[in-house]
């Protein structure tokens, strides 16, 4: 992203994110590399569990991004 003022909470799809995160790699890499990141974070995982994230969800919800931007900054 060039310009960090310009990332906006809302819904992303999961790879549209996960691309957001790692720009350079596969899409499909950048998804799994971005779920190992969530994997790895302390309790970030079970939060977004909790607000209806299953391993068949396309879209992360706005409050789940700000979740994931929270632990992990901003891509």
């Amino acid at each position: 992203m060039k310009n960090m003022d310009d990332f906006k909470i809302r819904s992303y799809g999961r790879m549209e994110l996960a691309i957001l995160y790692s720009p350079y790699i596969s899409p499909l890499a950048a998804y799994k590399k971005l779920s190992r990141w969530i994997d790895r974070y302390p309790g970030l995982r079970k939060r977004l569990e909790h607000t209806g994230l299953t391993k068949r969800t396309r879209q992360y919800t706005p409050n789940q991004v700000k979740m994931i931007v929270d632990a992990l900054g901003e891509p």
